[in-house]
């Protein structure tokens, strides 16, 4: 035996048991799936991940985001529960129907959303809302209360003092949306776009520019604007609404955490101690984030919300019942 055929067969057999211990992992119940189904005539994507049956936490994303916002999060619940983040129609993987074709409102974003979930088969399920989905959310919640089991809110803002300054500009925009053109623009704009994630954060470092990037691309789509423009001006509606979810929240006292990033220039943390005036037993928890807490708090909201669910959520729960 040469000198190289001995060193070569001293390096395989070095090699075996590191390569033993390299096996591929193999996939779990943590492991996110990606689905597009036909509801209310579009094509909505959503993800999935977590054992089907499990109790069910559907995660209801913010603007301009899409579900993908939750990619964090997902495998850090999946063990426990089952997963459901769809993309709102004109967003993320969801279809994009012109406002001609599809009314952009958010009573009917959060009808195609129920019909989704009715779909799927989930007649009982938590939920997590951010931003836009909070009026989503509230919408399902008032309309099948006997579904929610635990309610979950990242700056999800149902009360007027969460309001930032910049909504009494956004109110001139409701008041004549044909005379300030300039307010619709701002609000998809590049610039606003990155400062929804990095406004507010001591940690610019924990922020994927990939994210504001992508979505400047999603709004810089071919009928983004008006899209956006029809959510922005039915969003007044949500303003008129807030008396009745607040009433339904006094009323019903579903389990409820409120999680906030407190340096949020949009929804300020006035929007989260504002639950406690309805929800005396809600737990409330102002994180030192801005608007997408998750980008930077994604380990302390999920250890948040394990453990809140672990104290509301019988263990034998059922998305079935």
């Amino acid at each position: 035996m040469t000198m190289i055929q001995s060193l070569l067969g001293a390096s395989i057999a070095l090699a075996m048991p590191v390569m033993a211990c390299a096996a591929p992992i193999l996939s779990t119940s943590a492991t996110t799936t990606f689905h597009k189904m036909q509801v209310d005539g579009i094509g909505i994507f959503y993800r999935e991940a977590g054992p089907k049956d499990a109790p069910t936490i559907v995660l209801l994303h913010g603007f301009p985001s899409s579900s993908r916002e939750f990619d964090t999060l997902i495998p850090l619940l999946a063990a426990q529960y089952h997963l459901i983040a769809p993309d709102f129609p004109g967003f993320g993987q969801s279809d994009a129907p012109p406002p001609s074709i599809y009314t952009y409102t958010f009573n009917h974003m959060a009808q195609t959303v129920d019909h989704l979930l009715e779909a799927l088969k989930l007649e009982r399920y938590s939920l997590y809302i951010h931003d836009y989905g909070a009026p989503v959310g509230m919408r399902l919640i008032l309309a099948h209360p006997e579904r929610l089991q635990v309610l979950v809110t990242q700056n999800g803002n149902i009360y007027q003092a969460g309001l930032g300054a910049k909504w009494s500009t956004i109110a001139q925009y409701w008041d004549d949306p044909a005379a300030h053109p300039e307010v619709i623009d701002a609000f998809v704009s590049p610039a606003a776009t990155e400062e929804r994630h990095t406004a507010g954060t001591t940690h610019p470092e924990r922020y994927n520019p990939d994210t504001w990037t992508d979505e400047i691309a999603h709004l810089a789509k071919p009928g983004q604007r008006d899209i956006q423009a029809a959510l922005l001006y039915d969003y007044r509606t949500n303003i008129a609404a807030y008396a009745t979810w607040q009433a339904w929240l006094r009323q019903h006292q579903p389990p409820t955490l409120v999680v906030w990033g407190a340096n949020d220039p949009s929804f300020i943390a006035a929007g989260a101690t504002a639950f406690r005036a309805d929800l005396p037993g809600a737990e409330i928890h102002l994180l030192n984030a801005g608007h997408f807490a998750l980008d930077e708090k994604t380990d302390d909201i999920a250890t948040l919300i394990l453990t809140f669910m672990a104290k509301h959520m019988p263990s034998d729960a059922s998305t079935k019942r």
